[in-house]
């Protein structure tokens, strides 16, 4: 799945359906996620109310505490656990980055439980 599938799917189960349009290079120097790809708003200044969990710490654990994801990190695994509260969840390879791997593993929960509402 590509990232831009990942953050649709994961915003369609958050119900955050204002981010609409997708940009490969967000070019508002208003925007968190300036010269990122991410999902926005639409219309006239739109690009600066972007949303990239992928990325964004924050727009990360938002996402989890919306969606009530566990999270667990396995620091001397190099592992990361996101799941929903029933233990559906994704585990990431840390590579170094552990903080990379637990954004992605709440991005790719997320993005599973939005899977199960277009069913």
């Amino acid at each position: 799945m590509t990232d831009r599938e990942l953050l649709e799917l994961a915003a369609k189960a958050a119900g955050l359906t204002k981010y609409s349009e997708w940009a490969d290079k967000i070019e508002d120097y208003d925007s968190p996620h300036y010269m990122s790809f991410a999902l926005h708003t639409s219309g006239f200044g739109g690009q600066a109310d972007s949303w990239n969990p992928l990325t964004d710490d924050g727009d990360a654990l938002r996402l989890a505490v919306r969606l009530g994801i566990v999270v667990n990190v396995w620091v001397s695994a190099g592992k990361t656990y996101a799941g929903d509260i029933e233990g559906q969840g994704c585990t990431e390879q840390h590579n170094g980055d552990s903080c990379a791997a637990t954004r992605r593993a709440i991005v790719r929960a997320a993005a599973e439980i939005g899977k199960t509402l277009g069913e």
